[in-house]
């Protein structure tokens, strides 16, 4: 069961958004991630709490940000309630798309693992949907990932076999890099890794 912390920061000017102390695990039934998040000051700024099942879709998602939760899962499409820790301005969206995305390194992994990408092959397209912190207003997106590369890594015990993709927001025509091994994001635009206590689970 992987568990560490990465820090967060703006991936243009770099500015530094807080920490996510996170674990995440497989399982006969999928994945989960759950996380909670630091200000730079150290101060609670939210929670992220996110299960796939086995073919990488989202059975159930909750977000906590400064006044903001989410709770959402693929129903119709992708299905969610957007309202205040209290719930008593509730809202309901509702929108065509694959998959949930946002600032966590949790969503990188999953559309990973949703698409499932071949080396070498055609850019696979998907949609997504992702809530804006510090509101937590959802958008949606639409990205193309490719498998750039695989490198296997010597380790103590079995061979560590680290991804890169490339993704291409299709709306900006924005690509960027991620790197990932198992359930754990190696790097990425405003993502770095600062510690990990076991190694990362691969995926069957």
């Amino acid at each position: 069961m992987p568990r560490g912390r990465y820090s967060l920061f703006d991936p243009h000017d770099h500015t530094p958004l807080g920490d996510e102390h996170f674990q995440c695990a497989t399982g006969p039934s999928g994945w989960r991630y759950v996380s909670q998040l630091t200000s730079p000051s150290g101060a609670p700024a939210g929670s992220v709490d996110l299960t796939l099942d086995t073919l990488g879709r989202p059975l159930r998602l909750q977000l906590a940000a400064a006044h903001w939760q989410i709770r959402g899962a693929a129903v119709d499409g992708l299905t969610w309630v957007r309202s205040d820790p209290g719930g008593d301005h509730a809202q309901e969206g509702n929108a065509a798309a694959h998959a949930f995305t946002g600032v966590s390194p949790a969503f990188l992994v999953a559309t990973a693992r949703l698409l499932r990408p071949a080396r070498g092959a055609a850019p696979t397209r998907v949609r997504l949907v992702t809530f804006a912190p510090p509101v937590l207003a959802p958008r949606t997106v639409d990205q193309a990932w490719s498998l750039v590369s695989s490198e296997a890594h010597a380790t103590d015990s079995a061979p560590l076999i680290a991804d890169e993709y490339q993704v291409s927001d299709l709306q900006t025509g924005e690509q960027h890099t991620v790197h990932l091994a198992g359930d754990v994001v190696l790097a990425a635009p405003g993502v770095e890794l600062e510690d990990l206590e076991s190694p990362p689970s691969q995926f069957d």
